[in-house]
């Protein structure tokens, strides 16, 4: 099955056509999608989203680092009111991004390092972003296996060193719009992150894969990946399709 382990269909974006997204998603073959919370203020759309498909989108809890860069500690209390809340599917997003901002790691860490708390104390697993910050968040996952970790490096795009490291730790790579680019480098390590190791995503409503590089993604789009990842792999659609499918299966409990 195809499935989009990491899409904000509740974002703005979507606003003006909800149900013929969902629908060009489900006509394309996408089972279900993970929601990655970002903020306070998609807690609310997020869960709106699942009620209206609660087979089809389920909501996770955490503070994007794009949005962890003050003071986070009210936020990050308000939302551990929700971690008791069954509908949740994962902890996150959370990581942490030095693109935008390299003066507010402090902060982003210590946001990182609670998320890391929820997840152990959930089961959860944990949906990790890392712009510019791979070694980073590699290493504070490191220090906190003990096990009882697990998750997803989203939107990954790393080195030959990384995927070992990543795959050690027990944890999926997210491949996305990334691997259709041109010149995104993804295609030469696709090999070294394996099936076994990968998951599919969007990250809607951004990084669309080409040929809609640029305008808004969906996750529709996640046929496109998975075509384009079978390509690189040698291997048949179905069989991309169905491996990635039960991976998401076994990393999100479903």
């Amino acid at each position: 099955m195809l499935i989009d382990t990491h899409a904000h269909l509740f974002a703005p974006q979507f606003k003006e056509d909800t149900e013929e997204m969902v629908k060009r998603a489900q006509e394309a073959g996408v089972k279900w999608v993970v929601l990655p919370n970002i903020d306070s203020s998609s807690i609310e759309p997020m869960f709106q989203l699942h009620q209206k498909y609660p087979d089809f989108a389920y909501p996770t809890m955490g503070l994007h680092p794009c949005s962890a860069g003050g003071d986070n500690q009210r936020t990050l209390s308000e939302m551990e009111q929700y971690l008791d809340d069954a509908r949740l599917i994962a902890i996150g997003e959370t990581g942490i991004d030095l693109y935008w901002d390299k003066t507010t790691l402090e902060n982003q860490l210590q946001s990182f390092r609670r998320h890391i708390s929820w997840a152990k104390e959930t089961q959860l697993p944990i949906n990790i972003h890392s712009r510019d910050a791979l070694e980073i968040t590699i290493d504070e996952i490191s220090r906190a296996q003990d096990g009882n970790l697990s998750g997803v490096f989203h939107c990954f795009t790393g080195s030959p060193e990384e995927v070992k490291k990543i795959r050690d730790l027990g944890f999926m790579m997210g491949i996305g719009g990334v691997v259709t680019f041109k010149n995104g480098g993804l295609d030469k390590v696709l090999k070294l992150v394996g099936l076994e190791n990968m998951v599919l995503e969007t990250d809607a409503p951004y990084l669309a894969p080409a040929p809609h590089r640029g305008k808004r993604n969906e996750s529709a789009f996640v046929k496109i990946i998975a075509e384009k990842s079978a390509e690189i792999l040698g291997e048949s659609f179905v069989h991309i399709k169905d491996k990635t499918g039960e991976n998401a299966l076994k990393v999100f409990k479903k």
